[in-house]
């Protein structure tokens, strides 16, 4: 892989929220981070690859999800740093950052040493946890904590107020749609995320990724609609595919997540956890059944 540029961010602004965009529109590898700044105290919201070199003053660093695009820029912070207490250990420890992907040995060391000298991840074991509803006050604004979990176990959004700005992170409202293929991600938590997201009315939702930020519920939740939309596209996709009796490897071939050009040692592996657990939604509504050991069929 080649070495990463940190090629910098722009800033716009939403009320008393600045939002750093990080290069690319935020595309990974890069990410949009957040900074709010109080009367009392300035935090910034997953610092990214695009603050490494240059990155802008805080008191505390607030991470929505052990995820290497998301705490890039943190070497740049000698702050407290905070992160949803199920993802902490792997904040704390690169290595198990890296096992997290659930990759095979070979391919979870090469990972390891990747986010190490690609997007500068270091153990931050002096990092400590919250909790769904923590609030941080920072003088006449506060930033308050919301579980998003099934993208990873640990996966937050932060409501920041009184601006009414919702940043989600990596419910991303991307074409690429919602992604579950870790070791502790869950379609279902994932599922639930995005309802607790649409009940949330915010004047902006911000992304962490190229959508940026969206204004208004209506617009927010068109965008999730589609974003949802692809979860249902891959049940489609599956329950065509098992018009005959099929292995969750023959599935996994198929594909529902990436195409068939990406290459590398995560895809298979986040394959076949995504086909697990939609095999797993499907078969309990009854539409899918395990006409023999390990082969399943649409009824």
């Amino acid at each position: 892989m080649p070495t990463l540029l940190t090629t910098g961010y722009t800033e716009a602004e939403f009320g008393g929220v600045t939002v750093l965009i990080g290069a690319e529109r935020g595309a990974y590898p890069y990410a949009n981070s957040v900074l709010v700044r109080g009367s009392a105290e300035t935090l910034v919201i997953d610092p990214s690859l695009s603050l490494v070199d240059s990155a802008p003053p805080a008191d505390m660093a607030l991470v929505s999800h052990a995820h290497e695009d998301h705490v890039a820029g943190l070497g740049s912070y000698k702050v407290p740093v905070r992160i949803h207490e199920k993802d902490l250990a792997a904040l704390r420890s690169r290595r198990v950052m890296a096992a997290s992907y659930g990759l095979p040995p070979e391919a979870t060391e090469q990972t390891a040493t990747m986010l190490r000298d690609h997007f500068h991840v270091r153990d931050r074991t002096d990092a400590t946890g919250f909790t769904d509803g923590t609030v941080f006050d920072l003088g006449g604004r506060t930033v308050t904590v919301v579980h998003l979990p099934g993208h990873t176990a640990g996966h937050c959004g932060f409501l920041i107020e009184p601006d009414g700005f919702l940043f989600v992170a990596d419910i991303d409202l991307t074409s690429f749609g919602p992604y579950y293929g870790d070791v502790g991600s869950s379609l279902t938590d994932f599922e639930a995320s995005m309802r607790r997201c649409r009940a949330i009315d915010a004047r902006w939702y911000g992304t962490a990724h190229q959508r940026g930020v969206i204004e208004g519920t209506a617009e927010f939740s068109e965008r999730l609609d589609a974003f949802a939309g692809v979860m249902a596209k891959r049940d489609a996709t599956l329950l065509t595919f098992l018009s005959e009796p099929r292995t969750v490897d023959e599935i996994a071939d198929r594909r529902l997540v990436y195409r068939s050009d990406v290459d590398g040692p995560h895809v298979l592996p986040v394959e076949r956890r995504t086909a697990v657990q939609h095999l797993s939604r499907l078969v309990g509504a009854g539409r899918v059944s395990e006409v023999e050991p390990g082969r399943f069929r649409a009824t």
